[in-house]
């Protein structure tokens, strides 16, 4: 069957590749490609990228606009919007579940890296290495939440989604100079967790994904 043979490994070989690239700023948004320079970019046959397309199309990370070519998604106000609006949509339903069903010890793990973090910002020791573990840390607090609530089909739609939060930090407001305020909120909302009490968790990130909001809004 094709599901389990070469045709699928080169569909997502390639849609990991078109989006790697894509975070690495290889490509930008709203710039244009052809399918040939997908080809050259991703070291994919033809094949690929031409089936890879619908997809990038559907999830809203490309457009393909007669007589000029294919342009990746571009971040305007409304993109942001949308985007923010989903992830709210699908943070406080997971961190609600997520705060009744974390285990001690995952809480205790999270936590601690974020002090970690926190003190080496607040020490002035904020490396580019350091800089890039916040950044993930920042992400995977969020992927976790997401991921504890054990639905493939939320997990998938929230990953494309977090492809376009990415973008829009990378455009907007990166974490470079906020790593301190960022691993406070996230603390904010560990112990909101740790608490067992639902409702406080739903508050601590309605604030901290409406203040990330603001802040891609302003700029």
């Amino acid at each position: 069957m094709e599901e389990g043979g070469e045709p699928l490994r080169l569909r997502e070989k390639a849609y990991a590749s078109f989006t790697r690239h894509l975070l690495a700023r290889d490509v930008r948004p709203g710039q244009f490609v052809s399918q040939r320079e997908l080809v050259a970019l991703t070291g994919l046959p033809l094949g690929a990228i031409r089936e890879l397309v619908p997809r990038l199309e559907a999830e809203g990370l490309l457009t393909t606009i007669p007589q000029r070519g294919i342009q990746i998604a571009h971040i305007d106000l409304t993109l942001i919007r949308d985007a923010f609006q989903f992830r709210l949509f699908m943070e406080k339903e997971a961190i609600a579940l997520f705060t009744l069903s974390a285990s001690n010890e995952l809480l205790a793990g999270l936590r601690r890296e974020h002090e970690d973090t926190l003190a080496k910002g607040l020490a002035g020791q904020l490396t580019p290495e350091i800089i890039d573990e916040a950044q993930a840390i920042d992400w995977n607090l969020h992927d976790t939440i997401i991921d504890s609530v054990g639905n493939e089909i939320i997990a998938k739609a929230y990953r494309v989604n977090s492809i376009k939060m990415r973008l829009i930090n990378q455009e907007r407001f990166r974490i470079d100079g906020r790593v301190v305020p960022v691993m406070r909120e996230h603390l904010t909302i560990l112990a909101a967790i740790e608490s067992r009490q639902p409702e406080r968790a739903v508050e601590a990130i309605t604030e901290h994904i409406n203040n990330a909001r603001a802040l891609a809004l302003k700029v």
